[in-house]
């Protein structure tokens, strides 16, 4: 095994992940070619076949999933080597990785990478924004360091920290605007646009209106909370909105934007990393300013008189 380096194990695990020579080259900025190479060195030393090669995709052999198991908690510890010299630093600086949520990414963002950068400038964040399930994945796999999403997620091997609480908001059409606000067995009547399939606001929705999601919403569902206003916009129907989100995507629409009556519907979002990670402490202090940015907005807000 003296020929097996760590190089080819992470090409190993991108090919493992994306299930295509092109796609996992591109990940990992080499040409394919040269990926190609790379894994078959792999398979020659290791003596077993790896990946089951087909016209159109890949997929791993019986002896290859076993593998990449093993290699990706190999590659999660080699991460954390340098995770660990990060945190025996002074001062907060290198490489931050930090999912977000899509329902969350685009409204809280500039407020906090503003922030970010004006408490510590040494700081080289990247983000990934995406669903849920795929930010649980990574960060389990190490390839994020944290991630900020509505909690709970309940993940055993996670540290979660609650941040702050925000209302769900009706989005209505304008000519709605002074009729009463309903409640939720009213909305249950109603049209209710909501988000595709995999996100989590979707289902704190159908939550709210105890609604099933495996109800058939032909044509209801849309892949982002701007598509959703338009179509209220346009008469389609309503829908329920995160507040740090109303002010930014209800600007350019004909719609009518309401808290709801009590129980008034909320989500509390919060960080997530692994319980593992050396940078316990430097999270923590993420978490701090998060908390302050998610602050910030609702200040914001209040300043320019929108719903909150």
């Amino acid at each position: 095994m003296s020929n097996l380096t760590l190089k080819q194990l992470r090409y190993f695990e991108s090919l493992a992940r994306h299930g295509h020579f092109g796609r996992a080259a591109e990940a990992c900025a080499i040409s394919q070619p040269a990926l190609s190479v790379q894994i078959r060195e792999l398979e020659q030393t290791l003596g077993m076949v790896l990946f089951e090669r087909g016209a159109r995709q890949i997929r791993l052999t019986s002896f290859g999933e076993e593998i990449a198991l093993r290699v990706r908690t190999i590659l999660r510890s080699v991460d954390e080597l340098g995770d660990l010299a990060r945190a025996s630093r002074d001062g907060m600086v290198g490489r931050l990785r930090i999912g977000v949520i899509q329902t969350i990414a685009p409204y809280l963002l500039p407020t906090l990478l503003r922030n970010l950068s004006a408490a510590h400038a040494g700081l080289d964040v990247h983000v990934r924004e995406s669903l849920t399930p795929r930010l649980i994945q990574e960060l389990s796999e190490g390839r994020l360091d944290t991630a900020i999403v509505a909690l709970p997620v309940s993940e055993p091997s996670f540290s979660e920290v609650a941040l702050f609480t925000e209302n769900l908001m009706l989005v209505r059409p304008a000519g709605d605007a002074d009729k009463p606000v309903p409640d939720r067995d009213m909305l249950r009547e109603m049209r209710l646009l909501l988000l595709e399939e995999g996100h989590c606001f979707r289902d704190q929705a159908l939550s709210f209106c105890n609604l099933q999601s495996a109800l058939p919403r032909d044509g209801l569902d849309g892949s982002s909370l701007s598509t959703l206003v338009q179509m209220v916009g346009a008469g389609i129907g309503v829908t329920l909105i995160p507040e740090m989100a109303a002010p930014v995507e209800t600007r350019s629409a004909e719609v009518s934007v309401v808290p709801l009556h009590a129980p008034q519907p909320t989500r509390t979002v919060g960080m997530i990393w692994r319980k593992s990670s050396p940078l316990d402490d430097q999270l923590q202090e993420i978490a701090r300013i998060v908390k302050q940015s998610g602050a910030d907005l609702r200040q914001q807000r209040e300043a320019q008189g929108e719903p909150a």
